[in-house]
């Protein structure tokens, strides 16, 4: 490694590896959410040709691989091509996920699919016996053990980011956008708020054919008391619920602002959310779906 290459300048490979049942998907999902290009069930033999893949693009410089017992057929053969790798040009963590028998066989029971050495005879319980001892090399070589018994699928989502938060950016992605009712409710919309009851500048003559993107119109709908009172209490909201959403594991948030036509309430009120979100640090997509559409 040169002088001036830093790890972080390495292309990261992440081994998501461990026992069937114990949140290897989840853990997949999860570093998907984070920016990694994720493949499941990879064959171990395509590893070497997905990193030359990745190695050729500027795109791909975080990756995520899920190996257990359906695709590794040669254990210490798959752990010896990963070990094999260039380490000066590649970063690799190796995440074994576990836990207990019981939790496994109750995991299996909730969900009604069949484990995967199921397909040899095997009963259930011989079968989780069966898998510990075949991925056994692999929890020995791995960087990190998690024991997901105790944890639910966000706080398991929660470790595996925060195993390899090093130099990755979990910032939530935001979206803030206007609509008209009239239109329909966004289907995208996770946050929905109706500004309804703010009065209305369309029925202003002056302001009709302007927007909530025109100063004319904001004055009017920001002097209002109403708006002071609401937007006092709203932007708190937001204020206390986007942390949340994060630490719940949320990749994408939308709050969607609604008013009859999309074109003035809602848009002046989105454009100030999204400036109050600005000012905490955030960096909000605003789109105004309905705000050239004409209204009668």
């Amino acid at each position: 490694m040169s002088d001036v290459e830093t790890k972080d300048d390495l292309l990261h490979l992440v081994v998501i590896t461990g026992l069937s049942g114990s949140g290897i998907s989840t853990a997949i999902n999860a570093l998907e959410d984070l920016g990694f290009f994720c493949v499941d069930n990879l064959p171990p033999p395509l590893l070497p040709k997905l990193l030359d893949l990745a190695k050729a693009s500027d795109r791909f410089n975080r990756l995520a691989i899920g190996l257990d017992v359906r695709n590794v057929r040669d254990v210490e053969g798959t752990l010896g091509l990963i070990e094999g790798l260039n380490s000066d040009e590649i970063n690799i963590d190796i995440i074994f996920l576990e836990a207990s028998d019981d939790v496994l066989l109750r995991r299996f029971s909730v969900s009604r699919r069949p484990h995967p050495l199921g397909r040899y005879g095997l009963p259930i319980a011989e079968a989780i016996q069966t898998e510990r001892l075949i991925m056994h090399p692999f929890r020995e070589r791995a960087n990190q053990l998690l024991d997901t018994s105790d944890v639910n699928v966000h706080e398991c989502k929660r470790l595996i980011q925060s195993s390899v938060s090093e130099g990755v950016s979990r910032d939530l992605f935001l979206s803030v956008m206007s609509f008209g009712f009239r239109y329909g409710v966004p289907s995208e919309a996770d946050v929905v708020w109706d500004v309804r009851f703010l009065p209305n500048p369309h029925f202003i003559e002056e302001l009709r054919p302007q927007t909530g993107l025109d100063k004319p119109v904001q004055d009017y709908v920001y002097g209002r008391p109403e708006t002071a009172t609401f937007l006092e209490h709203f932007l708190r909201l937001v204020d206390t619920t986007l942390p949340a959403y994060e630490n719940e594991g949320k990749s994408h948030l939308t709050i969607a602002i609604g008013c009859t036509g999309g074109k003035h309430r809602s848009v002046s009120i989105a454009e100030r959310v999204a400036t109050h979100i600005r000012y905490g640090g955030r960096e909000p997509k605003v789109r105004h779906r309905d705000v050239t559409k004409e209204t009668s």
